[in-house]
């Protein structure tokens, strides 16, 4: 597999839960860490995801968003 996006993580599925048109792919990536996505029916029978299956994670993004819990008293907070 080549692809242009250098943020790959390989991992194990563990499960597979189909909606009515989606599914959501949990990805067991190791020591604890399991990532999930959300793709389509057929692109889960294209690619034969069930649990067992080796796969990838392949994030390709423009920003990462970081956020703090807020404090009640905080009244800079835009939670409530």
């Amino acid at each position: 597999m080549k692809l242009s996006a250098r943020n790959q993580l390989k991992g194990k599925v563990i499960k597979v839960e189909e909606g009515l048109i989606t599914a959501k792919v949990l990805l067991d990536l190791g020591n604890d860490n399991i990532i999930s996505a959300i793709i389509s029916k057929d692109a889960i029978a294209d690619l034969g995801l069930k649990p067992g299956v080796s796969a990838f994670a392949v994030i390709k993004s423009t920003e990462v968003i970081i956020g703090t819990p807020c404090e009640e008293e905080d009244h800079k907070c835009k939670c409530h």
